[in-house]
């Protein structure tokens, strides 16, 4: 009998989880794993070049190890080829930054999951603020996540063959899109709609990748500023949707319709929850980040999105699953 009950460890690996936000967060605050890509390999080694205690490298590597993020012989470390992808600093898939800025929000959590009760933020709402420093940390934090995102999307949507196209990235962040986009067509023209600061993010990415000369931004509140009719043969919607409530993304996506030539296409990536709520597991956990952040926003189901696009006149959706959690919907 005892046999067939199910084992408390994933119960146990959930509520402590806290211990994987924060290992993985102080390891990237001292390059652990840079370190150890560079052959920097031992404990000893590792205590001298971070600074760290003997016994907090050690406890450090211990956790590492245990999250299937480094590998340990005969007294040497190593990272996974998954950290050595997503958790060496300089590295366009780099995903340090997002690890610590999840770190620094561990405190912020503390006496507000009150949410829970009152249905929203309990303070102003993070994500709906335009000069919100929280931007700064996350546009370039969040756009290492988005990188096979954009690459799967060329594919999907044939950008190498597509000769010269403008490009619509509302609410483009950090511009990882748009670059990616452009590197991939060199004929392609982008347009990145979003508030001053974080277009100023986004134009440094482009320099950084040579293809600013193809790149434009609009600076100003998506809900508001005037778009020019017919005007683009692409406009995306990234990761803005689940800020948003039914009606705004309804508005939202009445506005790129109009804003597209004739067969044109809408790309709308982001976290997308199954009709019956069954799952996906990340988008449906992620919905708590936004009782937490936003008025209205939520992670929405496939029966969401398509009664909203074909509201707003589109007659063709269709879902393409990516590397990542995110879904690429694309509507023409």
């Amino acid at each position: 009998m005892t046999g067939s009950l199910p084992l408390p460890n994933r119960i146990l690996d959930i509520a402590n989880g806290y211990w994987a936000t924060a290992l993985l967060g102080v390891a990237t605050q001292h390059s652990l794993f840079t370190h150890l890509q560079a052959g920097v390999d031992t404990a000893e080694q590792l205590a001298a070049k971070t600074g760290l205690s003997q016994r907090g490298v050690q406890t450090l590597l211990d956790g590492v190890v245990g999250l299937g993020l480094v590998e340990t012989s005969d007294g040497s470390y190593r990272n996974t080829p998954e950290a050595d992808l997503y958790l060496v600093e300089g590295q366009p898939t780099d995903l340090g930054g997002f690890a610590r800025l999840k770190l620094a929000e561990m405190d912020k959590l503390v006496g507000r999951l009150d949410v829970f009760s009152a249905g929203g933020p309990l303070a102003d709402p993070m994500v709906e603020v335009a000069d919100n420093p929280h931007w700064a940390k996350v546009a370039p934090a969040i756009a290492a996540s988005s990188v096979k995102v954009a690459e799967t999307a060329v594919d999907l949507l044939g950008l190498r063959e597509s000769g010269e196209i403008s490009i619509l990235d509302v609410g483009g962040g950090s511009g990882i899109f748009s670059s990616t986009w452009l590197e991939a067509n060199p004929a392609a023209r982008s347009t990145q709609l979003d508030w001053g600061p974080i277009n100023a993010i986004a134009r440094r990415l482009l320099e950084e990748r040579s293809v600013a000369d193809r790149f434009t931004c609009i600076d100003g509140d998506f809900h508001t500023v005037g778009l020019t009719d017919a005007a683009y043969d692409i406009a995306l919607y990234s990761h803005v949707a689940h800020q948003e409530g039914p009606e705004e993304n309804v508005a939202v996506f009445t506005r790129l319709r109009a804003s597209l030539k004739p067969g044109g296409t809408l790309v709308v990536c982001d976290y997308v929850v199954e009709d019956d709520r069954s799952g996906p597991p990340f988008p449906l956990m992620f919905a708590s980040e936004m009782l937490l952040k936003s008025q209205r926003g939520g992670t929405w189901r496939r029966a969401d999105y398509r009664a909203w696009l074909t509201e707003a006149g589109f007659s063709d959706v269709s879902f393409h699953p990516t590397p990542s959690p995110a879904t690429l919907i694309i509507a023409k």
